[in-house]
């Protein structure tokens, strides 16, 4: 078992599926009554989607059954929030507080800086598991 791996997925795990959840029981977020109970809905379900599939991730790479695919559920998390962050424009989102500040690293997003930095490691611990025989979905597991 690789251990970067295994700590890799256990740190996003505990991004995606803790701090984050955490950070968003709130009024700006989750008890926001701005939102349309609607929105705070889909706001529940992705938290809650979120969690299970990093307490997934990390039964599968700490029971060593499969390594790749608990990366790959780890970034099935973190980059479609790049891609919400990148499209951000097209449909009227901000990561941005209500009163126009954010937490930053160098002037990127603090949230968009760990996702990026949790993507590209994991991004390169999976290519460091990449098997030695062609990758199918047999080998995934």
């Amino acid at each position: 078992m690789n251990r970067f791996a295994v700590v890799l997925v256990t740190v996003s795990a505990l991004v995606s599926g803790i701090i984050i959840p955490i950070l968003e029981l709130n009024e700006s977020h989750l008890f926001n009554s701005n939102w349309p109970d609607h929105a705070r809905l889909h706001e529940a379900w992705q938290l809650m989607t979120n969690s299970a599939l990093s307490a997934l991730a990390v039964f599968l790479i700490w029971s060593d059954r499969a390594p790749r695919l608990a990366i790959l559920l780890s970034l099935i998390i973190s980059v479609p929030f790049l891609l919400a962050f990148a499209t951000a424009s097209t449909y009227g989102g901000s990561m941005l507080h209500t009163d126009g500040t954010q937490l930053a690293v160098w002037g990127v997003n603090l949230g968009v800086f760990v996702a990026l930095v949790l993507s590209s490691l994991l991004l390169l611990s999976l290519v460091l598991l990449r098997p030695e025989k062609p990758l199918s979905p047999k080998a995934l597991l």
